[in-house]
């Protein structure tokens, strides 16, 4: 409690409407998750990306349906715990059969993505109540409380500890598991810890993010920091730069327009890739605009497309 009420006295300093003291703690709240939230999926993104498992993060998401059904089916008011198991679990079969050579990896990520959508809305539409959990699709930010927030924030101590010892060996596995194993590497062990800590964090963030949106935000800000990285470092670094500036611009932008939060944080995260493959030089002058007053960015923008436009 003493942490939140510290947090909301530093934002209570900020120069927005939201930011008055005693008022709209939801948005707070959510300024909390977004800094949270988008680390995680800025030190995530570039092993994704690197590692060519996009779809293998979207058949996670939707193996929350799932998870949530098979809660739903036991009685339990919170399913996060259940969700979370399951969602292990299905990676870590979903990783095996990849490996097996049984099949290709796009065909086995499609058969276990479509067969965990197919048995959650099963689970789920019994008596016709599927209707409640439809906030999964998209998440609601917004409605995040403090206790979420902690466990949000032990998730992203966790992932950050596990980085910092880890890395080198899920970075080489990802380049050469023949290699790693050379190196004297457990190639086998560090994928499916690192496939386990992404189901972690699929399943901690997806009632906040949605679950149809979700491998966006594992892919867009890797996907944009690769045009512009000119290394390993700058790569991971500039990822979870685009990945706050795309949370923190989504937030703002959602707010100012009564829209769901998740979808307008992924589009302002493509839009940095294509700034990433044009022109950068106008991404610092949107984000001092932005916090400074809404009119002026959308004024920029405008004008921004008016004079490309007019180049073209």
């Amino acid at each position: 409690t003493g942490m939140m009420e510290l947090w909301y006295a530093l934002v209570d300093l900020l120069p927005f409407e939201w930011a008055q003291p005693g008022s709209m703690y939801f948005m707070k709240n959510a300024l909390l998750a977004v800094l949270v939230i988008s680390p995680l999926f800025g030190i995530l993104s570039t092993m994704v990306v690197h590692s060519r498992m996009s779809f293998f993060s979207d058949a996670l998401g939707h193996s929350a349906l799932t998870g949530v059904g098979i809660g739903v089916l036991l009685g339990l008011a919170d399913q996060s715990l259940v969700m979370v198991a399951f969602a292990v679990v299905f990676a870590l079969l979903m990783n095996r059969i990849r490996h097996s050579r049984l099949s290709s990896t796009d065909t086995v990520i499609g058969v276990f993505s479509s067969c965990g959508v197919a048995l959650g809305l099963v689970l789920l539409s019994r008596g016709g109540g599927f209707s409640q959990y439809q906030s999964l699709l998209i998440g609601d930010i917004l409605s995040i409380s403090k206790n979420q927030l902690l466990v949000l924030a032990a998730t992203l101590v966790i992932v950050l500890l596990l980085w910092l010892l880890c890395f080198n060996r899920f970075h080489a596995v990802s380049i050469s598991p023949a290699l790693a194993r050379s190196k004297g590497i457990a190639a086998g062990w560090t994928d499916n810890l690192f496939v386990v800590v992404i189901a972690v964090v699929v399943m901690m963030a997806i009632r906040w993010v949605g679950l149809l949106i979700i491998n966006a935000m594992l892919i867009l800000p890797a996907a944009a920091a690769r045009n512009v990285a000119r290394g390993m470092r700058s790569y991971h670094l500039t990822a979870l730069i685009f990945s706050l500036f795309a949370g923190l611009t989504g937030l703002l932008l959602s707010y100012h327009n009564a829209v769901s939060t998740g979808p307008m944080i992924v589009l302002v995260a493509a839009s940095l890739i294509f700034y990433a493959l044009g022109d950068l030089r106008f991404l610092p002058l949107m984000l001092c605009s932005l916090l400074l007053d809404y009119g002026v960015c959308a004024k920029l923008v405008r004008s921004t497309v008016q004079m490309k436009g007019r180049r073209l």
